[in-house]
C-alpha cells in the first residue's frame, strides 16, 4: 500500500461541517461515525486495540453562565454523545484485514483463531472477507457470525494483482451479476449486517459504482463503503469524491465515504461536499494514529491537538509491547511488525531516520525497544529546561 499521497488538496473547513456523531448500520450503532478501513498487514487485532487506545477523547462543554443553554444546545447537536464510554469516542467501527473466503471454510476451526482473533474491547468489529464463490463465501460469513463479530463485509476493492487474478477485491467489478449472486447468497446465509467496500469500477471506462450500490440496497445489504478511485489507479491521483455524492443520491442505506482523509479538515470536506453518513480512514491511521482522536476533538470543540515527541514515544514505546505481549505473534514476526510500522510511526518526528536505522538495525524486539527509548530519551532531555 502506498503510503504517501498525491499532490493531497488542503481542506479548510468550517466547523460547520462536521463528521456525524453517529450512525446505524443494520442495528449496530457507530460511534462517532469513522470507521478504520481494512488494511491487509496492518489491521491486525494488535493494531486495533492500538488505534482504540490512541483514540481516547474526553470533552466536558461549558454548562454555566449566560450562554450555557445555546453551549448545550450545540453540544449535542455537533458533538460526540456524552454517553459514550472514551473508548467508542474516536474510532467508531474497526475492521479486519481482509481474509480469504476459500481459506477460511477450508481451514481446520483450531486455525481459524489466528485470522479472526479479537476482544471485547474491539466492539463494534467488522470482518471482513475476499472471494468469488457464492457458496464459499456465504459459508465464510457464518464462520464470522459464529466467531462473534458484529457485521462481515465483502471486499471488492484490493486491486493486488494476486487478489485479482483469482476473480477478488476489485476483479470482481468487471462481473456485475456474480456480484449481485454473492450478495444474495452471502445476506441469506446470516443475521448480522451484510456491507461491502468497492472503487470506481475497473477502470475510467468501466465506472459501475452507482450501479453497484443500487444492486446492494436492493440485495439487503445495510451499508456501503466507496474508495473513491478506480482499481486501475491503486492509490495514486485524487480520489474522486463526486462519485460518494453520486452514491449518496441514488441510495438511502448508509454510505461511507473513503479516500484522501488525511486530516480532520479532510473528514469535514468529505462530509460536507458529499453528504455521506460517515468516514473511513485507511492509510493515515497507521501513520498518525491520532488521527480519529483528533476527528472526535474537531468535531466537538472546533480545534484539534497535534501529537508532542512525548506523544509519540508513548505510542511507539505502547504498539511495540503490544505486539511482544501478543502471543499468537511470535518474537521473530513482532520484529518483523515492529520493523514495518517503524516508517509509519516516525512520520513527522525530527531526524526520525536515525531512529528508523537503529529500528531496522536491531536484532531483537528488547533491542527495538532499547533504541526506542534511547532516542526519545536524548529527544525529551532537550525538552527540558536545565
Amino acid at each position: 500500500m502506498k503510503k504517501n499521497w498525491d499532490n493531497p488538496i488542503e481542506h479548510v473547513m468550517p466547523h460547520s461541517a462536521c463528521v456525524p456523531a453517529s450512525i446505524s448500520i443494520g442495528g449496530v450503532r457507530v460511534a462517532p461515525a469513522t470507521v478504520l478501513a481494512p488494511m491487509a498487514g496492518v489491521t491486525d487485532t494488535v493494531f486495533r486495540r492500538f488505534i482504540r487506545n490512541a483514540s481516547l477523547f474526553t470533552h466536558t462543554p461549558e454548562t454555566t453562565g449566560a450562554d450555557a443553554p445555546h453551549l448545550k444546545e450545540m453540544w449535542e447537536e455537533k458533538s460526540i454523545d456524552a454517553a459514550i464510554t472514551n473508548q467508542q469516542s474516536g474510532c467508531g467501527l474497526i475492521m479486519t484485514e481482509f481474509t480469504s473466503a476459500d481459506g477460511l471454510a477450508r481451514m481446520r476451526e483450531s486455525k481459524r483463531k489466528r485470522y479472526l482473533t479479537f476482544y471485547d474491547d474491539e466492539h463494534p468489529i467488522s470482518a471482513q472477507l475476499f472471494g468469488s464463490n457464492p457458496q464459499t463465501l456465504a459459508d465464510a460469513a457464518r464462520i464470522v457470525q459464529d466467531t462473534g463479530f458484529d457485521m462481515v463485509d465483502l471486499n471488492l476493492g484490493c486491486p493486488a494483482k494476486r487478489v485479482v487474478s483469482c476473480n477478488g477485491g476489485s476483479g470482481l467489478l468487471r462481473d456485475l451479476p456474480l456480484i449481485a449472486k454473492i450478495f444474495e447468497e452471502v445476506r441469506a446465509a446470516v443475521t448480522i449486517p451484510f456491507t461491502v467496500k468497492f472503487r470506481l469500477g475497473w477502470n475510467d471506462n468501466h465506472i459501475i459504482c452507482v450501479e453497484l450500490a443500487r444492486i446492494a440496497e436492493q440485495s439487503g445489504l445495510a451499508a456501503v463503503a466507496l474508495h473513491a478511485r478506480t482499481r486501475e489507479q491503486g492509490y495514486t491521483g485524487q480520489a474522486r469524491w463526486e462519485w460518494i455524492a453520486a452514491i449518496k443520491n441514488a441510495v438511502s442505506i448508509p454510505v461511507i465515504g473513503n479516500g484522501d482523509v488525511r486530516t480532520p479538515e479532510d473528514a469535514a470536506a468529505l462530509v460536507a461536499e458529499t453528504g455521506c453518513d460517515a468516514v473511513m480512514i485507511g492509510r493515515a491511521a497507521p501513520a498518525n494514529p491520532w488521527i480519529f482522536r483528533q476527528i472526535a476533538q474537531y468535531t466537538a470543540t472546533g480545534r484539534y491537538d497535534e501529537p508532542t515527541d512525548l506523544d509519540r514515544y508513548r505510542m511507539i514505546r505502547t504498539y511495540f509491547e503490544m505486539l511482544l505481549a501478543e502471543t499468537d505473534v511470535n518474537e521473530k514476526e513482532a520484529q518483523g511488525k515492529m520493523k514495518q510500522f517503524a516508517s509509519w510511526f516516525t512520520h513527522g518526528v525530527a531526524n526520525g531516520a536515525h531512529l528508523r536505522k537503529s529500528i531496522y538495525e536491531s536484532k531483537s524486539g528488547n533491542a527495538i525497544l532499547a533504541a526506542v527509548e534511547q532516542f526519545f530519551e536524548a529527544k525529551l532531555a532537550e525538552t527540558i529546561p536545565a
